[in-house]
Parts: structure tokens; C-alpha cells; sequence
């Protein structure tokens, strides 16, 4: 199968560290097809910058018909519902996905984002989702998006200490990165910490797989009703 593995914002630094996590939770016969935007915004730090995205997004979905499933690669799940509307391939956000394994794995978790401004978008997604109740607490690591591209930056350390935090503070008995950004990080950090550490990109890639081999596709019935077709196209 192919999944395409869209990175909502404009870095393409991330987008290949994003794609080389996400070929390393696929299977053999899975083929990842990573790409971002042309235009949109270098990092999604909120509100403002997932709005700015969508257009973007949506036309990389649109001009690759050939992946079988999408993964949405925004923690804040950028876009997830009218990439729905837009195709009937599974569309699979990471933070939906690291949420729903986290609930599976443990009986509470906290997760560790980016910027403060983050939390309300993962709050709200969370009651959406209707796992805020599974959810210890969402810790902000004052690490900007960017940061995590940067070797010199102390980011690795600033969100070791959130994850140390969690456990103590939260009782939390896993911990899910807030951050595509963040993925090169969970095997280390689960084994630093004695517990699971998910990274969603890894969980959403899986899910996705699981989809194609169920033959499921997205349904058609009310709120995911095809876009008609002369809506399908954007100007960027």
C-alpha cells in the first residue's frame, strides 16, 4: 500500500525526518509518500498557522490520488475533518492516533507539546475525541516548533524534563509527544523513563495500515459527504 504522509507546514527538514519515522513503523509492503505544502506556514504554532495551512494542505491530498490512506503529520490534527470531506482514503490525524493507543496502554496520560498556545487546540481535540477524561495533563514545554529542528537547542532537555514531571506531578503512566517535530525521540525517552513514550506519527502510520488491510474507507454519510467537485480545486 502507499500512505501519504503530509506535513501541514512548509519545513521540509521536518518532513524528512517525519518520513523517515514513519518508514520505520511501516511495514515492507508500505510504501510513505512524504510530502509538505509549497505555501503555508514554516511551523503550526496555534490557531492563526492552522488556518493558514489548509489550503495547502488540502491540495497535496488532492493532487496525490494515488496513496491509499493519508496521515495528517500536525499534532493539532490540522485539518483532519475537511480532508475527509475531500477523499474517502482513511485520513488519520497523529494526535488522534497517539491518543486513542495512549488510552489503550495505560489508564492515564499526559501529553508534552510545543508552545502554551498549543494546549487549548489539544484540549478541545481531546473532549472531541472523548478522551479527556484519560488525560493526566497537557504540559507545554516552552520549545517552539523550529527549535526541534535546531542541534544547538536545548529542546531534547526541556521536554525530558515535562516527561519527568508528568510521572511525578501526574501520576501519568504514559506520555504522548505533542509534536511531529518531537518524533526521533520516543524510543529514547521510553527507555529512559520506564514507560511508554508515543510518538503519533508511528501510531497514525500503523492505524493506517491496519485500515487498508480491513479494506475500510472513510463514510460518505453526513458530515463527510463528498465535496462536490467544483470545490475541489483552490487557489494557492
Amino acid at each position: 500500500m502507499r500512505i501519504l504522509v503530509l506535513n501541514p507546514n512548509t519545513t521540509a527538514s521536518m518532513t524528512e525526518k517525519i518520513a523517515a519515522a514513519a518508514r520505520e513503523a511501516a511495514g515492507p509492503d508500505t510504501e510513505i509518500i512524504a510530502r509538505n505544502p509549497r505555501n503555508g506556514p514554516a511551523s503550526i504554532e496555534g490557531y492563526y498557522d492552522e488556518a493558514m495551512s489548509l489550503a495547502g494542505l488540502l491540495e497535496v491530498i488532492r493532487a496525490t490520488p494515488e496513496a491509499d490512506a493519508v496521515v495528517l503529520a500536525c499534532f493539532d490534527d490540522t485539518g483532519l475533518d475537511a480532508a475527509r470531506c475531500l477523499t474517502d482514503r482513511p485520513v488519520i490525524g497523529i494526535g488522534e492516533a497517539g491518543f486513542h493507543m495512549a488510552s489503550m496502554l495505560s489508564n492515564k496520560f499526559s501529553v508534552v507539546t510545543t508552545l502554551a498556545r498549543s494546549v487549548p487546540a489539544l484540549e478541545h481535540n481531546l473532549h472531541r475525541y472523548g478522551l479527556w477524561s484519560r488525560c493526566a495533563r497537557i504540559r507545554s514545554s516552552g520549545v517552539a516548533v523550529l527549535e526541534l529542528e535546531d542541534p544547538a537547542s536545548d529542546a531534547s532537555a526541556r521536554i525530558n524534563e515535562q516527561i519527568r514531571l508528568a510521572i511525578l506531578e501526574d501520576r501519568a503512566e504514559a506520555i504522548v509527544l505533542g509534536c511531529a517535530g518531537m518524533t526521533d525521540l520516543a524510543a529514547r525517552l521510553t527507555r529512559e523513563h520506564g514507560l511508554p513514550v508515543l510518538d503519533g506519527v508511528a501510531c497514525a502510520v500503523t492505524l493506517a495500515q491496519s485500515m487498508h488491510r480491513l479494506q475500510l474507507r472513510t463514510s460518505r454519510l453526513g458530515g463527510y459527504a463528498p465535496v462536490p467537485e467544483h470545490k475541489r480545486v483552490f487557489p494557492l
